[in-house]
Formats: C-alpha cells, structure tokens, sequence
C-alpha cells in the first residue's frame, strides 16, 4: 500500500510539473506577439501592472494550492478534509477580499506611485480576479491533497491559454480599431479573470455535504500567513522584483531627465527581458527538477547519502544549463532582439538582465532542496534581503545609470539572494557541489562557446551584410549560429567530463546525446 502511495504520488508530481511546464511556457511566449502588436508604450502599459496580477495567479496557481494539499493531506479522513477545506476556505475569502478592497480603493495612489495616474482603471480590473483566488486554491489543493492531480493540471493550462488567447484578441482588436494603449491594456488584463472563469468551470466542484466532526485545525491563520506565505513569497520571486521596477524605472528615468514619453517607451523595451528570462528559468529548471521526486524519497527514506548526491546532481546540472543558456542569449542578443522586437534597441541592458538566469534557476533549485526538508525560514530571509536592496538602490542606480542600472540591480539582488540561502544552509548541503575542477571546466567549455559563436556571427555578417539589418535574416542567422554554439559546448562539455556519467543520465533524454558522442569518440579514434 505504501508503495503503490509513493507511485502515486511520484506519478501526480510529475503529471503537475508538466502542466506547470506548459502553463510558464505559454505565459513567456505570448508576450512576443503581444509586444510586436502593440509596441514598446502599450508593453510598457501591459508590464506595469502585470506584477499585480502575477501575485495573485501565484496565489491561486501554485502558493496556496500547495499548502493547502498538505493540510488536507494531514486529516484523517473525508469529513475531516471537508472540514479543513471549508476552514481555510473562509480565511483565503478574507484574504482575498483584503486584497480586492485594497486594490480598487488603492488604485489611484498605486498608480501615481507607479508615476503614471491613467494607470488606475488596469489596477481596477485586475483586482476582479482575487475573488476567485478563495475557490480556485482551496479547489486545487483540495484535489492535490487527495493525490489527485489531474484537475489542478487541467484547470492551470486551460486558465494560460484562454488568458493569452484574451491577450492577443485585446491586442489585435486594440491595434485595428486604434484604441488607446490604456484601454487596449484594460482589455488584456481582463484575461487573467475570464481565464480563472474558465479554470473554475473544468475544476470539479470540492464540497460535500457537510458532515460534523469535531476536527479543526489550531492556529490555521498564522499557518497560512507564516507557510502559506512563504511558499507564495518564494514562487513569486521574479514577480516581486517586476514589481519594484514597476515603482522605481519609469520614475527613475524621468528623474534623470528623460521625457514621460520616451521613458515609457523605454520601460517597455527594458520589458522585453521578461519573456527570455523566463523562457531560460523554465527550461533550466525544468531539467534539474526532474529530479526532485527522487530528492524526495531519499529524505523520506533518511538515506543521507543519496540525498547530498542528488543535490549535488541537480546544482550542477542546473548550473549548467543555465550558464550555457545565458552565454548563449547574451552573445546573440542583438539578433535575438531583432528577430523577436524588430529592432536592437537595449540589447546592452537585456543582455545584463539575462544573468539573472543564472542566479533565479540556482535559488529555485536550491529552495526545491531545502523544502523537500520542510525548510522555508532561510530562503524567505534570503528573498527579504535581496527585495529590501532592489527597493532601496533601484531608483538611486535608474537615476544614475539609466534602465541598465535597473538590470544591474535585478542580478545584484538575486546574488545576494543566493548567497544568503547558500552560506545560511548548513555545510553538509553545500560542501563539495561545486568543485574548483568543475567551475574551470564550466568557464572553459562557455568561452569557447561564445568565441565560437562570436566568430560564426562576424563571417555570416561579412559573408551576408543583411544580418545586420534584416528581422528574418537574423531568424535564420540563429538556426545557423545556436546549433553551433550546443554542439561546442556539449563538445567541450563530454570530451572534458564536465558531469559523471550518471549525471549526465539524470538529464531527460542524455542517453542518446551520450551514445552519439560513443559512437563520434570511436570513429575519430580509428
């Protein structure tokens, strides 16, 4: 019984991490699209506020659900679950009404403060979508405290693609009809509360008829303030620091003497490093991840040795991928903004911000270690500080340095994040993870990777001058470029032994490049 639990389990985990997968994939592309439609000032308008609305989809999507499985998952049977359900039901409701009320009476101050006022009719509408929090959480996590994961997985896909179908309408609409930008982003934003409509309605209805019992949970609102909190704290990292610069970018431009206009259009460009960043997070998370399950089990199983071993598995993978992938978008960006924006505006500051890569897939990693041992204090320590010193510096540093003073500060406080995390853990976790050997080899095989592409980009650009100009060119000058730059690395990354053998099979799919590269080493030794 209790392994077919464990498969269950194991199963369902996996089932969400690909509904998870898809979710952040469709909410990192559908900003391209949106961005050539309404241009640097209606992404400006759309990006300003989305940080509301990325609270509280992780409120509904991910935070609460998970704590919420867990205290359903603690009761002993199904009235009791009912029981749980309604009880946290009623507080996530005051939540939620908190947040409504405060958002629709705080609209205008919010807006000022953002240093734009025609900004209060967006904040207005998306506050519609915290009154849907309470029943789409408590749905989810009721299901997934049950190991029922398929609802939750259903109901988090169907709510991105109807949202970014409501996006891409808005914004077509907007663009042919020659609304204003404000009115185009009210429109956009009122997809996040038709898409939460829409998960409600292919999420099975949690309630029973109620049944007495005499189980209650003590204490349930300091638990969801103090663990519920900290699980939406720390899912919404990237969020967070959106939304200080929501605050502190366009009003730190036009301090340093830039014209409203120009300093929207500038926000909006600085903008354009959200759908890349979050592109190279989902991915390189996504292969470290998979190995969480078995992370899991080990500590459940107390086998130490196995757990450190994982660990260290998944850091360097994780390093790995997000290292190649940030080299890779930083050596290209003027071609990758080409193709994606139409032009290179910004590409020095976007290329800052794509080292965030690095430093937010190491904190999720790491955080994914620390609470698979039920530890959540360091972590919300380590997002506090990084968030207290973007708050504080990020007007100062947009002010004297421009938006790139904004990416600059994006990365210091992710790195003082990870620091605080890695040197608050204990020694055992973080000893022997990253060898002086590994480091070497990693910055070796990523040098000689961006070399190479560096050298394949001047002789496509003297070989074709219209790379340099041309927006579908620079499209097939990546086709060209990006398989270069892998095969370097993976290269480089093998015949060095940057990862063990079994690293390398932790990876979905590693097999088959391993065997390739067998079969490469045994026909160039001949």
């Amino acid at each position: 019984m209790g392994k077919r639990n464990v498969n269950t389990t194991l199963q369902g985990a996996l089932i969400l991490s690909v509904a998870a997968f898809i979710a952040k994939l469709l909410s990192a592309v559908y900003r391209v699209p949106f961005q050539n439609m309404v241009g640097n000032t209606g992404f400006y308008v759309y990006q300003q506020v989305y940080p509301l609305y990325g609270i509280g989809m992780t409120f509904a999507l991910s935070g609460l659900p998970v704590f919420i499985s867990k205290l359903i998952a603690e009761a002993p049977d199904l009235p009791s679950q009912q029981a749980v359900a309604r009880q946290v039901y009623r507080w996530v409701w005051a939540l939620a009404l908190v947040l409504f009320g405060g958002l629709m009476v705080g609209a205008p101050g919010i807006a000022r403060a953002m240093g734009d006022a025609q900004l209060a009719p967006l904040i207005r509408m998306v506050a519609w979508m915290f009154l849907l929090m309470p029943e789409l959480s408590v749905g989810r996590g009721y299901h997934q405290g049950q190991f029922r994961m398929l609802p939750t997985a259903r109901s988090q896909v169907v709510e991105q693609l109807v949202r970014v179908v409501v996006i891409l309408v808005a914004a077509g609409w907007a663009v042919t009809h020659d609304w204003s930008v404000y009115r185009m982003g009210m429109w956009a934003l009122s997809g996040g509360t038709i898409a939460a409509v829409a998960a409600l309605v292919v999420l099975p209805r949690w309630r029973q008829p109620e049944i007495r019992t005499g189980w209650r949970l003590p204490h349930l609102g300091r638990r969801l303030l103090i663990e519920g909190g900290t699980l939406c704290l720390l899912t919404a990292m990237m969020v967070l620091l959106q939304l200080v610069d929501s605050f502190t970018v366009k009003n730190g431009l036009v301090a340093g003497g830039m014209a409203d206009a120009a300093a929207k259009s500038l926000k909006g460009v600085y903008d354009r490093a959200q759908p890349l960043v979050q592109l190279g997070l989902v991915v390189a998370v996504a292969f470290a991840t998979s190995l969480l399950p078995a992370l899991s089990e080990a500590q459940h199983q107390q086998r130490p040795k196995a757990f450190k071993r994982l660990t260290t598995t998944m850091m360097r993978i994780a390093l790995m991928i997000a290292t190649a992938a940030t080299a890779g978008l930083i050596s290209l960006m003027p071609w990758i903004n080409r193709l994606l924006f139409g032009n290179i505006t910004g590409s020095w500051m976007l290329g800052v911000y794509m080292m965030s890569i690095i430093l937010a897939t190491l904190i999720q990693t790491y955080n994914s270690v620390l609470q698979s041992q039920n530890s959540y204090r360091l972590t919300v320590v380590a997002l506090v500080a990084g968030l207290v010193v973007k708050a504080v510096a990020n007007h100062w540093a947009v002010v004297n340095f421009g938006a790139s003073g904004a990416s600059w500060l994006t990365v210091i406080s992710l790195g003082v994040t990870f620091l605080v995390i890695w040197y608050g853990s204990a020694v055992t976790l973080r000893t022997g993870i990253w060898t002086r050997n590994y480091i070497r080899t990693l910055l070796g095989c990523t040098i000689l990777m961006v070399a190479g592409v560096k050298v394949a980009v001047v002789v496509l650009e003297h070989w074709w001058p219209v790379l340099a100009t041309g927006r579908l060119a620079a499209g097939v000058g990546l086709l060209i470029t990006i398989p270069i730059g892998v095969a370097i690395f993976l290269g480089l990354a093998l015949s060095w032994q940057l990862l063990s053998v079994r690293e390398w099979l932790a990876i979905p799919h590693a097999e088959t490049v391993l065997r390739l590269w067998q079969k490469l080493s045994q026909h160039g030794g001949k």
